[in-house]
């Protein structure tokens, strides 16, 4: 991937206006015991009319994965899944559970007129996937796996920190089971806050 292409997909802005583009980059690996052994990595975006997230579930479908091994894929995507790419994901893990699937991305996605997306992570997280927002460790993990560097060391953008945190905060109200919340909004009212 070009250092360009990286850095204006994969910066964690609070509002990103004008990436419409999901990039993955993945790593795929099989664990023997306490070992692991990589298989394949590398990126995808979205193509016409298809979602990345799919694109990726045809494409490991069809190396025909040895039910007897486990299996450990990462993704780095540059917006979180849509809701019905996380119900497409989600079918998944429960066809394959001899996969474990680790997702860390850069934005959460919300589709403004549907709202739908919460449900869809909260779905996606009780299949199984470990979700998480990209820290500095990921984007450096990612300019020194994914991308086309020049060997130029990566250099964090301003913001990128505080965004991180404000997003994994986001995040984790998202996946907080709903009767938590229910708990904590009736411990607010009665602190009167």
């Amino acid at each position: 991937m070009q250092r360009r292409l990286f850095l204006y997909n994969f910066r964690n802005l609070r509002k990103a206006k004008g990436r419409r583009e999901t990039y993955l980059c993945y790593v795929v690996k099989r664990r023997d015991s306490a070992t692991s052994c990589s298989l394949d990595f590398g990126y995808l975006r979205n193509q016409m009319g298809c979602h990345v997230e799919v694109l990726f579930l045809r494409y490991i479908a069809a190396w025909d994965l040895d039910p007897g091994r486990c299996y450990r894929i990462t993704w780095f995507t540059s917006w979180s899944p849509c809701y019905d790419c996380s119900q497409h994901i989600a079918s998944f893990l429960r066809s394959y559970p001899n996969l474990t699937l680790r997702i860390f991305m850069a934005r959460l996605y919300f589709c403004e007129d549907r709202k739908a997306e919460p449900e869809g992570l909260r779905r996606l997280h009780k299949a199984g996937a470990q979700i998480a927002i990209m820290t500095f460790k990921d984007f450096f993990y990612c300019w020194n796996t994914f991308v086309e560097n020049r060997e130029q060391t990566f250099k964090g953008w301003e913001g990128l920190h505080e965004n991180s945190v404000h997003l994994a905060r986001k995040l984790r109200r998202i996946l907080m089971p709903l009767y938590e919340v229910d708990d904590l909004r009736d411990a607010f009212k009665i602190l009167g806050l």
